[in-house]
């Protein structure tokens, strides 16, 4: 079986409801994401941190995965799938997905302010200051902040030299490194990249599909399945 590779961004997760940070409105009108997600934000802020995560914890539990989500799962039956996604919502998951990575990090899980290998799954939405870990340290989202290391970026990298089948979704490809990865496939490989704006970039050996991802990656996958 072919290694199909999927690099899904934003744009993925938008048409079933994930506010970005720019959508959220209200009291995060008035703040940069540096503000909310960065240490300095955790360290200066902890519960404007906490309320800012809680809300698109609450937020997450109120939406479905689309058509792009659950298109991806039917790929599964012809090639050997690895997602690995910007996101940090679990839509991929609960659509049916088996190999997925989160490059920064998980929602609905939060880990140790001591241990980042102390990760659970939190249950609920709401985190407090004052709930620990098992190592009597506080609890932080486990998110991968801005001003922080990507932990799996090297790993991500060669999943990607292995794919024979690149597929882009609603991405910018301006969010670094992970916008990195799609120049890590080998010369083999075909590139697909699914995004409204999708003709605006210039790339090289890159079939575009200025589709959203409801309409371009089942359309994709109906082809890729023949």
């Amino acid at each position: 079986m072919k290694n199909v590779v999927i690099l899904s961004g934003a744009g993925m997760s938008a048409e079933s409801g994930i506010l970005t940070f720019r959508d959220m409105g209200g009291v995060w009108d008035q703040y940069n994401i540096e503000e909310v997600a960065s240490p300095i934000a955790w360290k200066n802020s902890p519960q404007l941190v906490m309320n800012f995560y809680n809300t698109r914890r609450k937020q997450l539990l109120e939406v479905e995965p689309n058509k792009a989500h659950i298109a991806l799962v039917e790929l599964e039956k012809k090639y050997n799938v690895e997602i690995i996604t910007q996101n940090v919502d679990d839509l991929h998951e609960r659509a049916g997905s088996s190999n997925v990575l989160h490059l920064h990090g998980e929602l609905r899980k939060v880990r140790s302010v001591n241990d980042d290998t102390l990760i659970t799954e939190l249950e609920g939405w709401k985190l407090e200051i004052g709930d620990l870990a098992e190592d009597g340290a506080q609890l932080r989202p486990h998110i991968v902040w801005f001003g922080e290391d990507v932990p799996l970026i090297d790993y991500a990298a060669e999943r990607v030299s292995q794919a024979d089948i690149l597929i882009i979704i609603g991405t910018s490809l301006s969010v670094y490194p992970a916008a990195g990865l799609m120049n890590c496939t080998t010369s083999e490989c075909t590139k697909y990249y699914i995004d409204p704006k999708a003709n605006q970039q210039i790339l090289d050996n890159i079939v575009c599909i200025d589709k959203k991802a409801t309409i371009g990656v089942p359309k994709l996958i109906g082809q890729l399945l023949k």
